[in-house]
């Protein structure tokens, strides 16, 4: 079937959600919940075959990991969808409304997108995340998943179209592009009129093409160079943990630190624990050499190392010599995902929440919280770098639009 005969399947799907009220969306979400944790061995079964072509292939250990499952992030998976459910639906919602000088009644109200298409990598876990924030949204999603992971993600959909069935919507809310070939993603992003967003999810180079090249509106989601400065009012103990958990509670994630910045006045302090800390997690650090001087360990940093989304076991670490350097060195190397502050100065907190542009800001906190279940929303569909529409983790105001209803008396103009 071609890419845009599912556009089309996928708008009749749409029509339909975006009336269905959310008693009936979130019993699909409950049973797609359910399936998916019933046919998990079958779900497993397919995942095995894309890991052991995977290894074949030689894929890193980062993207590996992405698009590993067992039955505890199955169960994981199967979560999100159950505590979607339980979440407010934004389709109806009346973002404001006023009544006129001349009577007209004006109410903004939130309104599905419609058909959105996703494009991303190795993470079948996205599949279902996809699907289920749009569903909850009352838009049609179509995902074009990676080859790499076209197995894991035909046995999750044909679960998923399974319980949206079963559940009286219609299986076109949810469609699988195929991911063998280059055409059907260029054929999606040529498909204005029949989709109405794009969401690139993944690395620099995919989305870097999505948004040249498509002609479907796109929203943009970005790479996370992300950031941790330790301010000379930093608690070095708490620096040190926050710093690691931010670098090693998941290596292969966007909101992964992948780059630490230490005021100089505290670097005899900090750094020793902190170096020999991330020895000891297996992380190699990329360091200038004021941060060489301590430790043997540490590989000479190039400006490479600075602009690097590692994903691993890797980390470049500086030493600045004031909040200013940090901001500036932040302003040159980061991709506005998530930054991180470290201090007891609330002066500090504030100047660098002010001057940072960035979709997340943290203060004593690690940048692993960017995220949608982490915020409250959900599963997201993304984290959103760009600035028009949507910033940050996207949850389920962020997959409408909006329309306005007027309503009169007969009044003329």
């Amino acid at each position: 079937m071609s890419v845009s005969e599912q556009a089309r399947r996928a708008r009749d799907a749409a029509a339909e959600l975006a009336v269905a009220t959310r008693t009936v969306k979130d019993a699909a979400l409950v049973a797609m919940a359910d399936a998916l944790v019933a046919r998990t061995p079958e779900i497993l079964t397919a995942n095995e075959t894309d890991l052991a072509a995977g290894r074949e292939a030689g894929l890193s250990a980062a993207v590996l990991d992405r698009l590993a499952l067992d039955a505890g992030r199955v169960a994981g998976i199967a979560d999100a969808l159950r505590q979607m459910a339980a979440l407010p639906d934004p389709v109806g919602e009346v973002v404001r409304g006023s009544t006129l000088p001349n009577g007209l009644e004006l109410r903004q109200i939130r309104v599905p997108f419609g058909v959105v298409g996703i494009i991303y990598e190795a993470r079948p876990n996205v599949t279902v995340d996809a699907a289920g924030i749009c569903l909850k949204s009352g838009n049609a999603a179509l995902l074009r998943g990676s080859s790499s992971a076209a197995h894991s993600n035909a046995a999750l959909v044909a679960v998923l179209r399974d319980a949206v069935a079963d559940a009286g919507l219609p299986a076109d809310a949810v469609q699988l592009l195929d991911a063998s070939s280059r055409d059907s993603v260029k054929e999606l992003m040529r498909a204005r009129g029949l989709v109405d967003v794009l969401i690139p999810r993944g690395g620099a180079s995919l989305i870097r093409t999505v948004v040249e090249e498509s002609t479907v509106p796109v929203i943009e989601t970005g790479v996370g160079n992300c950031h941790v400065y330790v301010d000379a009012a930093a608690d070095v103990a708490k620096a040190v943990a926050v710093t690691l958990n931010a670098k090693t509670q998941r290596l292969s994630t966007c909101n992964t630190a992948e780059s630490l910045l230490v005021h100089a006045s505290v670097a005899d302090a900090f750094l020793p624990p902190m170096l020999a800390a991330l020895a000891e997690a297996g992380v190699t650090v990329h360091g200038s050499p004021e941060v060489a001087a301590y430790s043997a360990a540490v590989v000479p940093a190039t400006e490479e190392d600075f602009a690097t989304e590692y994903l691993s076991a890797d980390i470049s670490v500086a030493v600045v010599d004031s909040l200013d350097a940090a901001v500036a060195h932040i302003r040159r190397f980061g991709t506005g995902h998530t930054e991180a502050i470290l201090t007891d100065s609330a002066s500090a907190a504030r100047d660098f929440v002010a001057r940072v542009d960035a979709a997340a800001v943290m203060v004593n906190a690690s940048t692993r919280f960017t995220d949608g279940g982490e915020f409250g929303f959900g599963a997201e569909i993304g984290i959103s770098t760009q600035k028009l529409h949507a910033r940050g983790p996207m949850g389920l105001p962020e997959l409408t639009s909006t329309k306005y209803v007027v309503t009169g008396d007969g009044h003329l103009r």
